[in-house]
């Protein structure tokens, strides 16, 4: 009898087992093959707009992904530097090899924590209530809880052409009997479709026709407790190279758009819209001229490079006249194919804010079995399922993370009250506090809630304690510096565009004029301190209005997520409510008022008649 069993070892799978040890109970991570533990079958990539913060928000959990992907980064490169730090976002090329066997290692030699190498044939349920599972070898394994991870494994197949083969990803079995069994107990299914681009031998590619593009040239982390040893020196990290489609590659992919299993009908699921096939972006966006591609390393250990942007799902033959195509690929060796898969996903309108399923008591899902797309996401969820399910066998009450704490508390409330139909993607546009929910200040957002429940071991805290204490007196240190309008200051100013100083102020308050940064004026000041504490105050300082707005806003969205509607409100015969209203808020079951209010057909005026209820 295990406390939590845990079913995948995918990112998602991973981080619910890491999370449900951590919180000292005794968890059994089932996976098929434990050596293709956090394995990367599309992008070898963590990070990227709004996808980074989500990992930086995993690391002040306690998390495993972010510590991993520093450590076994090729490239780190932070994005959207131009813009606000709302939307800056870290996101690193990995070594997709040396990131499963890391991930493996530390797995097998996590306390708490037991790996069984067995395929899942169904859940055992009882009473609506889970109670551990069958394995397609007959084995039966019983638990408290159950955290459903199974990524793009259920009824999955694989696509090319007219070729549709049963099959996981990398060739992994699937497991076609698990969603039948979730389905007689009153689960919905629906069936969502992905695809992954071809791998194309490096030594065949000729770089000199790409434009390459390199990291950025600074310490970068998704960890706080990674340390610059840790990870690759800028001038040993790898780089990237841009290319763009061809008239040639257009003509193609036209001519042959019938042989795509995307357009043969073939495909019955919907695919990802923020990551199309080649083949869809040409049907969807006929005016554009080209498409850039990215070519990336997969492994410092593999002769291979992945052509981002370049999902298929066309046969064989039509793959290799598409990529002979491309600038510096004329000459090149496709080492895999590129295909889609096919799988079935459960409705996450049947899934709780705690992640646990309103059909099956004790049954946690995390992951692409959701709905969603993307390692980040699966990441997220899975901590999230992990910690919810530890919190279950204990009888506490569960985790949420509201809109205005975090990317994952987006991601969650999204996929609970609005459902999806497509592959769920995070966009920095879908969260309206996103400058309060920066890549910097992800720990002094969740650190602490994940220590008072077990996610976060005490030497990790104090570290935490510490170097708030270093920027308060770093901030402390400049209020109390008194800056003259003297030569060196005034000549600063001049070259950043600004007028001379006619009074003297304190640098705190010089630094809100845009352009002057502390490492800036350290000549002038005598001082400095490390990169990251400089940021962090500078945001603070340069952005405060606009933060203080975003935080008054998200009271008001408090004061709603404070107010509990009851359980079994009858809302067919409430007085007054729209009949969409009454429909909706039937289907979904929201928690609290403010869940209620984003429920897409419910108007103020329904809101006002709940509210009322409620108060009653």
């Amino acid at each position: 009898m295990y406390d939590v069993i845990v079913v995948g070892a995918g990112h998602a799978g991973i981080e619910a087992a890491m999370a449900a040890s951590r919180m000292n109970k005794n968890t059994c991570l089932v996976t098929l093959d434990i050596n293709m533990a956090g394995s990367m079958p599309c992008n070898p990539s963590i990070g990227g707009p709004a996808k980074g913060i989500v990992v930086r928000e995993i690391d002040a959990l306690g998390g495993l992904m972010p510590q991993v992907a520093d450590r076994t980064a090729l490239q780190f490169k932070m994005l959207n530097t131009t813009k606000g730090p709302g939307v800056w976002s870290l996101r690193v090329q990995s070594d997709k090899e040396e990131y499963k066997k890391e991930m493996k290692k530390i797995l097998l030699h996590t306390p708490n924590l037991t790996v069984v190498e067995k395929a899942v044939h169904s859940l055992l349920v009882k009473n609506h209530k889970a109670e551990g599972i069958r394995c397609t070898d007959g084995t039966e394994l019983y638990s408290k809880t159950v955290v459903l991870t199974t990524g793009t494994y259920m009824t999955s197949k694989v696509l090319r052409g007219h070729s549709a083969i049963s099959s996981g990803p990398e060739d992994q079995i699937t497991i076609d009997t698990l969603s039948e069994s979730l389905r007689k107990e009153g689960i919905r299914t629906f069936r969502l479709k992905t695809g992954t681009p071809a791998r194309i031998l490096t030594d065949s590619i000729d770089f000199s026709k790409t434009e390459v593009q390199p990291g950025t040239d600074e310490f970068l982390r998704f960890s706080q407790s990674t340390k610059k040893e840790d990870v690759l020196p800028f001038s040993k990290q790898s780089v990237c190279h841009l290319i763009y489609t061809q008239p040639e590659t257009h003509r193609i992919i036209n001519e042959n758009l019938k042989q795509s299993a995307m357009y043969s009908g073939l495909v019955k699921g919907v695919g990802p819209r923020y990551c199309p096939s080649i083949e869809d972006k040409l049907v969807r966006f006929a005016d554009k001229e080209r498409h850039q591609l990215f070519l990336e390393p997969e492994s410092l250990s593999l002769d291979t490079t992945y052509i981002q942007g370049f999902s298929t799902s066309m046969p064989v033959d039509v793959q290799e006249k598409m990529v002979h195509s491309l600038p510096g690929l004329e000459n090149c060796v496709i080492k895999k194919y590129a295909y889609a898969i096919e799988y079935d996903a459960l409705d996450p309108l049947q899934m709780k804010p705690s992640m646990e399923n309103k059909v099956i008591e004790n049954l946690f899902t995390a992951g692409q079995i959701n709905g969603t797309s993307g390692y980040e996401e699966a990441a997220g969820q899975g901590l999230m399922a992990g910690a919810n399910a530890a919190l279950k066998v204990d009888g506490k009450e569960p985790f949420i993370l509201r809109r205005d704490e975090a990317y994952i508390g987006v991601m969650i409330d999204d996929l609970t009250t609005k459902g999806t139909n497509e592959p769920y993607r995070l966009l920095t546009s879908r969260a309206e506090y996103r400058l309060l929910l920066r890549h910097d200040n992800a720990q002094a957002r969740l650190i602490e809630k994940g220590y008072q429940i077990g996610l976060v071991n005490e030497n990790v805290y104090q570290n935490y304690l510490k170097e708030k204490e270093e920027i308060s007196r770093a901030r402390e240190k400049l209020q109390e510096t008194h800056i003259k309008p003297q030569d060196d200051i005034n000549e600063y100013l001049k070259n950043l565009g600004f007028e001379k100083l006619s009074k003297g102020c304190s640098a705190l308050d010089l630094i809100k004029r845009p352009k002057v940064t502390i490492k800036g004026l350290s000549s002038i000041l005598g001082y400095s301190f490390e990169d990251e504490i400089n940021r962090a105050i500078e945001i603070e300082v340069k952005y405060a209005g606009y933060i203080e707005k975003a935080k008054r806003d998200a009271r008001h969205l408090q004061k709603m997520e404070e107010v509990v509607i009851p359980k079994h409100l009858d809302y067919e015969n409430m007085e007054n409510l729209s009949l969409e209203a009454r429909q909706k808020l039937n289907q979904i079951q929201p928690v609290t008022l403010g869940q209620a209010s984003r429920i897409s057909g419910i108007n103020p005026s329904d809101i006002a008649i709940l509210a009322l209820h409620v108060k009653k």
